[in-house]
């Protein structure tokens, strides 16, 4: 196992919620946008709960390409129930690539960093949160710390 996917499978115990609301996701997404925009991050933010989009919103610099990716890192985080960035790792870890490996279609899912489960402290996977525009561990790294963030307040 890579030092990348065992800070994955910590992120993945840390990075839990009591609950998580539409008012929560409001809270988190704005402070994200709020946060990017203080940045002057060129990225498209998106919130699900369960198949429900709850939150969208894209910064200047940002495209439609940038939704389709976040869309497909999404399926992933959904369909495997953990982080885009640690299931392509986990490809990777064994030798594998996610696009011809998965036998999933990769205009579909896409196994790059960026989103990051919504899960209850029971594990249960609730939704995903993530971002695209910047290169994959810069993603991954800015949801990450927009949660920490969070949880913390």
């Amino acid at each position: 196992m890579s030092a990348l996917s065992e800070q994955l499978d910590q992120e993945a115990t840390q990075l839990r919620f009591a609950d998580f609301s539409l008012a929560d996701a409001w809270a988190l997404g704005t402070a994200m946008r709020r946060a990017a925009e203080a940045e002057s991050l060129p990225i498209v933010i998106g919130i699900r709960l369960g198949e429900q989009r709850v939150f969208h919103s894209a910064l200047p610099g940002s495209s439609a390409d940038n939704d389709d990716w976040l869309e497909r890192k999404t399926r992933v985080v959904l369909r495997y129930g953990q982080a885009s960035l640690a299931v392509g790792e986990s490809f990777r870890d064994r030798g594998k690539d996610f696009d011809t490996d998965s036998r999933l279609d990769p205009a579909v899912y896409a196994a790059h960093g960026g989103v990051v489960p919504l899960r209850l402290l029971s594990g249960v996977v609730i939704g995903a949160v993530g971002v695209s525009g910047l290169p994959q561990l810069d993603d991954h790294a800015f949801v990450v710390r927009m949660l920490r963030e969070y949880l913390a307040g």
